[in-house]
């Protein structure tokens, strides 16, 4: 099961469960989509991997099975703050 990460691991941005604009990619790093085709150039910095859409998990399933609240370092190779 995705973990659903909290945060752009590039600019920090906060991207909740329901974001549409999260993107992962076969590790599950996290990056918001304006990072990931501005900074990024659709590469992962940590795994070279590209990236897809996060899927959203329904909200009544959140309960059941929580996103994750820990916020992932931001990657200073990609540009980050």
């Amino acid at each position: 099961m995705l973990e659903l990460r909290p945060n752009c691991e590039c600019c920090d941005k906060e991207l909740p469960p329901a974001a549409s604009d999260a993107m992962i990619c076969s590790y599950e790093c996290t990056f918001c989509a304006a990072c990931v085709s501005e900074r990024l150039g659709g590469v992962c910095p940590n795994c070279g991997g590209g990236f897809v859409p996060r899927p959203v998990r329904p909200a009544a399933d959140l309960v059941r099975f929580p996103a994750s609240t820990v916020q992932i370092a931001v990657n200073r190779a990609c540009g980050g703050r």
